[in-house]
């Protein structure tokens, strides 16, 4: 198992504004942790930089004690990090079945050997198929990826996330748009994917983030203003005071 990803002092600016200041944040290998804060915190932005999206300004992003906050993208991804994005990244007028066939000749080959075509692969296919009954869209394999509803196409954003069989997962508001009879089923999802993984979790619904989360991260002001467990966080008065509000449930 992994020790999680660790965060010491970073920091990200763009020109006068600073994004993030002097972030210190440790996530736990193992664990859902739940980002929250409002619109303009930095929560987009610390993903970016734990992804290798972001160059950071200073500080360092630590896996495994590894300093890797020089490394891009794509090699944090083959070291088991993986991310979703607030607006879907699938392939629209591809189907269902072919977006994650496709994601697995990705992470599978460097190089695809031309004269050979990709059905002939059932290395390919068989985690396809697999993928297909992890995110519940079985049923819909064939369907082209732009006429499934938000619900079923954040699911697929998480099913190409997961074909990279990652190890920790970074996910910016898989939730958005999903209409509210499909909340359960993103939220099952959810839970098969952080099962035995490291999960990062960007959400505006709190009674989801409340209900998933082993710890929580609360930002204002591209600072962490406070981390603890659902119960520390909804108690807590300067959380309250800076977020939720005096009045608020956040329970609700």
């Amino acid at each position: 198992m992994r020790t999680g990803l660790d965060c010491r002092d970073v920091t990200i600016r763009f020109g006068a504004f600073t994004a993030l200041n002097a972030v210190n944040v440790a996530f736990a290998p193992g664990l859902l942790h739940g980002v929250i804060g409002p619109n303009g915190a930095g929560k987009t932005t610390l993903i970016n930089a734990l992804s290798g999206r972001q160059a950071l300004t200073a500080g360092q992003v630590l896996l495994d004690g590894r300093d890797i906050s020089a490394l891009p993208a794509h090699a944090r991804a083959r070291m088991g990090i993986g991310r979703s994005f607030q607006i879907t990244k699938n392939f629209p007028t591809m189907t269902v079945f072919e977006n994650l066939r496709l994601a697995a000749q990705a992470s599978r080959f460097g190089v695809q050997p031309f004269w050979r075509v990709v059905a002939g692969y059932p290395n390919l296919t068989a985690p396809a198929e697999e993928m297909l009954e992890f995110i519940g869209l079985t049923a819909r394999r064939n369907v082209i990826a732009e006429q499934l509803s938000h619900g079923d196409q954040r699911a697929l954003e998480v099913g190409l996330t997961m074909m990279t069989e990652p190890d920790i997962v970074l996910l910016d508001e898989p939730l958005a748009g999903v209409g509210q009879h499909e909340v359960e089923g993103a939220v099952n999802l959810l839970r098969r994917v952080s099962r035995g993984r490291t999960v990062i979790l960007i959400e505006h619904n709190m009674s989801v983030m409340m209900a998933l989360a082993d710890r929580i991260v609360v930002m204002t002001r591209g600072a962490v203003l406070a981390t603890g467990t659902p119960t520390e966080v909804r108690s807590d008065p300067a959380v309250r005071a800076a977020y939720l509000g005096e009045d608020d449930d956040v329970g609700a």
